[in-house]
This record gives C-alpha cells, structure tokens and sequence, in this order.
C-alpha cells in the first residue's frame, strides 16, 4: 500500500513544489507573513517542522475522518505542502494514525492511549468566545462539551452549561467543529499563537474582532 501512495502522491507532490518555482517571488513575499498552521496530533515544533516534513501526503492518505489538509501556493514558501488542519471543517479524531505513518518523525508516533495522547499531544487550544457562545448569552447548549474526546478533562461545563477550557485540552478542534452558532463561539488556537489566547482571555474581546490581530474570521 505504501508503495502504492508514495507513487501517487509522488506527481501530486512534484506540482506543488513545481507552482513554488513558479510562483517563488510570490511566495517568498507570503513567507515573511507566514500563517501559523494547526498541525495533526505529535507535530515536532513549527521552527523544525516545515523542514522535517517532506510532503509525501501519506498522513492525509490514512486519515479516516478526512480532516488532514494541505497547505496550497497562497500559504508561503515555508508552509506549501505541509499538513494542517481546518476544524470547522474537519476535527481530529485523535487516531494517531498520521504519525505512525510518517516516514520522517515530522509526525511523531504517539501510542493510541489516553493518558499519553493527553500529555503529549499539544496541537493548539480551544478559547471560547463568550460574546456569542449561547450557553454564556441566556441559552443553554453544551455540544462542545459533548463532542470532546476528554469531557470534564479538557472541557468542562460550569452553570448553564458554560463551556471552560482546561489547560489538558489538547487542540484536536471537535469542539469547534460542533459548534452550532455561525460564528463558532469556540474556536482552536493553534500551537505557537498562544500570545492570542492570553491577550483574549485578559481582555475579553471576541476572537473575530479587529481588536485581536491576525484572526481569521468566523465561517
């Protein structure tokens, strides 16, 4: 089966770094404002992992639910081809497939375990945004808190079915994925953006607000 992949994705691989070539004034120019990306589950730090990875796609080929994205030319130099994933589209299921298969430890292997998954994985965080949240505006939901793999760990649920994220939460992004309201009102902050969280939690401005830099928008 590997072999299989490796050859397919082999002239996936050779077109997307072909577009970089192409495009590389273009891209060098985006690098300089790179985005900071949320990796699958046992990604080594962001400063080795664009280089570690060597955009073979295997990750995506194994991952059941779909949720493992790839970075296209508009990303940067730096980040083109590399895995990341988009929750509201997709959450992580925390399979840990992704990086038993990885050739090259960009993914690192992390035993299927939940003691292990809970202290090892640190993919990002999720921060809830209050402003919006239904449980914290006078109506009670809670799906948040029911789609997390580590319920009353990493996501606890206080009076009104508030939703309080734990510093155990791990980044998979279920969360954000069952979020009914439009903007999701819980939204993963990815590894190496935690200045964000801070800067939200102190102030208690919502994440979608110009007063928050660098925040993508809600969809």
């Amino acid at each position: 089966m590997f072999e299989k992949i490796t050859r397919r994705l082999f002239l996936k691989s050779s077109l997307i770094l072909g577009s970089a070539i192409v495009f590389g004034g273009f891209l060098w120019n985006k690098a300089a404002k790179a985005k900071v990306y949320l990796r699958p589950p046992g990604a080594v730090p962001e400063s080795k992992f664009t280089g570690q990875c060597i955009r073979c796609f295997i990750c995506g080929e194994v991952c059941p639910n779909k949720a493992i994205k790839f970075v296209d030319i508009e990303g940067g130099i730096t980040n083109i081809g590399t895995p990341y994933i988009s929750p509201r589209e997709q959450g992580c299921i925390l399979c840990m497939k992704c990086g038993q298969i990885c050739p090259t430890g960009a993914l690192q292997k992390i035993e299927d375990d939940f003691k292990k998954i809970i202290d090892k994985v640190k993919m990002g965080r999720a921060v809830v945004d209050k402003t919006i949240c239904y449980s914290y505006n006078n109506r009670i939901c809670g799906f948040c808190q029911q789609s997390c793999p580590f319920p009353d760990i990493a996501l606890k649920l206080e009076v009104w079915a508030r939703p309080v994220v734990t510093d155990k939460c791990v980044g998979c992004g279920l969360c954000e994925k069952s979020c009914i309201q439009v903007p999701q009102a819980i939204r993963v902050i990815p590894r190496g953006e935690e200045h964000k969280i801070a800067f939200y939690e102190n102030y208690q401005m919502p994440i979608y607000d110009e007063h928050l830099p660098g925040m993508p928008p809600g969809h």
